[in-house]
């Protein structure tokens, strides 16, 4: 399979090319099958991102592309999942040890794609056609998520068995999870101006203890550029937050029929995608939502003069993906509540004296959403059986966590809405 190739359908598979499982594979028929017509194909060779020339996993402005577009071309981007592990759906039973390789890998990326005649300064619309999902999926509950001590410290790596439809796992009988897939990783490149302002701004939050990754050569790619011998290792940026070149934006609503809005930072934008979803909650509060692998369809478009992107990436689309999957729910509130004497660990590293003895803070979300989401794994291990960490997963997958109010102070609200219909019984 060619890594970035122009056709007028997609390629067949080469049985001789080195891919890790039959995942992408079966996707290339289904493909095929659906008679979705390509002109750019990108990625999809190699056992891993390390032997795809279409896949990196840092950002950098100086990241070469792979593959040129024009505005309007249909471009199909094969995607690794978040943890380049490829699943073998034959092979999985239960929950299992967690075989990933650490937060290195993380996330595989598709491109970057040059849209031929996008300049600097241009805003570039993604059109999202289909994103098909690949035959396993995979989802880790453990103490680093949101309010991850809420659970304990144990860990549980869960797989899914996935099919257009449902995604089950026999670690949590008696869950289906509905199909609503969208790509977590939709980004151009910074420009070096972008660069060097993120880097510094970033590594300013790290010296005074907040939580942000700062640049990691371990399995960095592209290794020459990002990697333990690169030329640039100290200035890569890790693709874990979301930027203004938009990234890891984790939003659930962009589903096929969505049109995001990215700023072009660079002459040709250079488009990438990666850390596919079969679904997710809002908050993916796990760290994970149902991560796998699979192809998505895309066309682009290029727009000047357009809305001011410098807050973030804008998008459009059909208010069906803004509904919960199910046709019932039961839903939990948090407010800004703690007990006297409690420091939650988000807020921590501002190291308040203030902030420990209140019982109260004012108009903070952090704090709501955690109390939300604590009453909701009550509720999921009280009402349906589940252990805490099992609960956890639930939450991540399905449960939303939404903006209740912001006015009323001191106490913003939080609710955290369950679709019920996810269970057998």
């Amino acid at each position: 399979m060619l890594s970035a190739s122009r056709a007028s359908l997609p390629p067949t598979i080469d049985n001789g090319a080195a891919m890790k499982s039959s995942n992408l594979a079966c996707l290339c028929i289904l493909l095929l099958g659906n008679a979705v017509s390509a002109d750019v194909v990108v990625g999809g060779t190699g056992a891993s991102c390390a032997e795809d020339p279409a896949c990196f996993n840092r950002i950098h402005a100086a990241i070469v592309p792979v593959a040129t577009a024009s505005p309007g071309e249909t471009l199909v981007f094969h995607g690794r999942d978040a943890g380049d592990l490829y699943l073998d759906p034959d092979k999985l039973t239960s929950a299992g040890a967690n075989p990933r390789r650490g937060l290195g890998v993380v996330h595989p990326l598709t491109g970057p794609v040059h849209i031929e005649g996008a300049k600097a300064g241009d805003t570039l619309a993604v059109h999202i056609v289909s994103l098909e999902p690949g035959a396993a999926g995979w989802t880790m509950a453990s103490p680093g998520g949101f309010a991850g001590d809420l659970v304990g410290t144990d860990s549980l790596f869960v797989s899914w068995r996935l099919n257009d439809k449902f995604a089950t796992s026999d670690a949590l009988p008696g869950v289906r999870i509905p199909n609503a897939s969208f790509p977590g990783v939709l980004t151009t490149l910074p420009g070096p101006e972008q660069q060097r302002t993120m880097l510094a701004r970033e590594k300013a939050l790290a010296d005074t203890g907040g939580a942000v990754l700062m640049p990691d050569p371990k399995f960095a790619e592209p290794a020459a550029l990002c990697g333990e011998e690169g030329t640039h290792q100290q200035e890569c940026l890790r693709t874990i937050p979301p930027r203004e070149h938009g990234g890891n934006m984790d939003i659930r609503y962009m589903q096929a029929g969505t049109t995001v809005y990215l700023p072009c930072f660079i002459d040709g934008c250079g488009l990438a995608v990666g850390d596919f979803h079969y679904a997710q909650g809002d908050g993916e509060v796990s760290g994970t939502a149902i991560e796998m692998d699979g192809v998505l369809t895309v066309t682009t478009s290029i727009g000047r003069n357009g809305a001011d992107l410098s807050r973030g990436p804008h998008y459009e689309g059909p208010s069906r993906v803004l509904g919960i999957p199910s046709g019932s729910f039961y839903a939990t509130t948090g407010f800004p509540l703690k007990q006297p004497g409690d420091l939650p660990r988000e807020i921590a590293y501002l190291a308040s004296e203030k902030i420990r003895p209140l019982g109260n803070l004012s108009k903070d979300l952090n704090l709501a959403a955690r109390n939300a989401l604590a009453a909701m794994i009550d509720h999921i291990v009280t009402e349906y059986g589940y252990n805490r960490s099992q609960a956890y997963i639930i939450a991540s997958v399905a449960v939303d966590l939404r903006i209740a109010q912001l006015v009323d102070a001191p106490n913003v609200g939080v609710t955290a809405i369950l679709p019920v219909d996810i269970f057998d019984r």
